[in-house]
């Protein structure tokens, strides 16, 4: 079934993470990012050892570990997940993340998008 209008075709879009560039964070964290009008999905590599400062933001979380184990603080709680886990952070829901004894890739889903992430309108094109 097509769900089209003439102002606004509904398309679809595909990628594969081995062609989605990498940005350096910081030491130790690269992401990757792609995203839609109103949802953004982050693929980030942690060294061993990175510690991501507890924080909260207005955007709902989805986090799966998909590699390396992980000690999350969870409002006021910490428990350590590994691959195949999923953690749902609510809007405002106090969260942080150490990296154990290996690398950690992490997969994030955010709704909305996260401005905050997108490079300035400049370096946009």
């Amino acid at each position: 079934m097509t769900n089209t209008t003439s102002d606004n075709p509904i398309t679809h879009r595909s990628w594969n993470w081995a062609t989605i560039p990498q940005g350096k964070l910081a030491e130790g964290v690269v992401r990757q990012m792609i995203y839609g009008e109103k949802l953004m999905i982050c693929r980030l590599t942690f060294a061993a050892g990175t510690v991501t400062t507890a924080h909260d933001h207005v955007h709902e979380q989805m986090t799966m570990v998909e590699k390396g184990r992980v000690r999350f603080v969870i409002g006021s709680e910490e428990k350590v997940f590994g691959p195949g886990d999923v953690l749902l952070f609510p809007s405002g829901f106090w969260h942080g993340a150490t990296m154990l004894d290996e690398e950690v890739v992490l997969v994030d889903i955010f709704s909305p998008i996260r401005e905050d992430f997108l490079p300035a309108p400049e370096a946009r094109g």
